[in-house]
């Protein structure tokens, strides 16, 4: 079995989705199901199998949910240091081309949103970082081609 590292942020929010499917949703949808039942015949009845095609989709995701949590190595990144770039760091890098800088932080599959500036330990610029130093300059191949990038900072917060 794999483990899943995350940050405690996001083992948090995995937790709290799960909280909130349970307790909240699958209700709802239960009540939902019960109400479309009460409007007669199934066959032709839309909103009874709209209800349970959310009921499906829930109940798969707290099944994803939970595999998840089990699996959770949670990473506390107060507790970090250094200056070669690793899981849960936030690194500032300079594109090479536009001298344009960005920042993100390292997290697990489940915890990225790019926008947010958080990028997967899988993704390709977190593979190329990983191992690198303040200074270093990596290549990333990106579909759009090659973008060279330089480490300006590696911090841990």
């Amino acid at each position: 079995m794999d483990t899943a590292p995350m940050t405690a942020n996001g083992y948090a929010q995995l937790k709290e989705e799960l909280r909130w499917r349970q307790q909240e949703e699958r209700p709802r949808i239960i009540e939902a199901i019960s109400e479309a039942r009460s409007h007669g015949d199934l066959s032709e009845n839309a909103e009874y199998h709209a209800a349970k095609e959310a009921q499906s989709h829930n109940e798969g995701r707290i099944g994803e949910l939970e595999d998840l949590i089990s699996r959770a190595e949670v990473i506390d990144i107060s507790k970090l240091s250094g200056t070669n770039v690793k899981f849960g760091a936030t690194v500032t890098l300079a594109d090479e081309d536009t001298d344009q800088e960005k920042i993100y932080q390292i997290v697990g599959d489940q915890e990225a949103d790019v926008k947010a500036g958080r990028i997967s330990i899988s993704s390709p610029i977190a593979r190329a970082l990983i191992g690198k130093e303040e200074g270093d300059s990596i290549e990333v191949q990106a579909p759009g081609g090659a973008h060279g990038y330089e480490i300006v900072s590696v911090k841990y917060i």
